[in-house]
Order: C-alpha cells, then structure tokens, then sequence
C-alpha cells in the first residue's frame, strides 16, 4: 500500500533511534513510497545541518526513486483546507494533503498527526 514517509520518520531512520525496529514493518519499498517535495525540502536542511553534503545529496538521490508528489494547486488547495480544519503548519499540512490525494497512508513520529484518519502513528 502506497505510504507518505514524514520527515520526522527520516529522521528517526537515518539516526538509528529506538523506533527504527517499529519502523521496519511499516516502512514502504520504494515503489510504494510518496516523497512530497516539501519532505524533501526539510530533509535536505536537516542533513545539511546535521550530516553533511555527502549524505544529503545520498538520502535525497534516493528518494528521489520513490514516487515524488510534486505540490500542485490541488494539493495546495486542500493543504490550506486541511490547515483551517486541524490547526496544521503549513508544510504539515502539505504532507498530508499529499497523502490524502494519493490514497495513501502517512507515516509520521509527530504527535499532532495522530488522530487524523490514515495516519499510522508512532511515538517517539
């Protein structure tokens, strides 16, 4: 089943943290994997900031393997819907629009996420 991976999953994966044998199970293969551009946009600052060129221009070559969901005016649109309705950030509000309009579950370590529907939740 198609899968929006958040950020904040990235991040737990690439660091190693204790989620990452709960994540395993959960994580899509890449043909199953949506990767919104904003996802990709944080992701590059994080590992800018905190690993380097070298692994950022890695983790970003590989997501770009994934599917990529690109933000259209649709997907903008029912982020702005989605902002008013649960109080969402905007970029959070992007990822799960972003899913939403795939049919897809998103994947997220962000509290506020968790009880909106197709939503597959797991504390940090």
């Amino acid at each position: 089943m198609a899968c929006v991976v958040d950020t904040s999953v990235w991040i737990e994966w690439l660091t190693g943290s204790t989620l990452v044998p709960q994540l395993t199970p959960l994580f899509p293969v890449q043909d199953d994997c949506i990767v919104p551009t904003i996802v990709q946009l944080e992701l590059s600052k994080w590992l800018m900031r905190e690993l380097g060129e070298e692994q950022t221009d890695r983790v970003i070559a590989y997501t770009q393997t994934c599917r990529i969901a690109v933000l259209d005016t649709e997907t903008a649109l029912l982020a702005a819907d989605l902002h008013r309705a649960h109080k969402l950030a905007t970029a959070d509000a992007i990822v799960y629009a972003s899913a939403l309009r795939a049919g897809a579950h998103l994947l997220t370590c962000d509290a506020h996420f968790k009880n909106l529907p197709r939503v597959d939740y797991l504390a940090k």
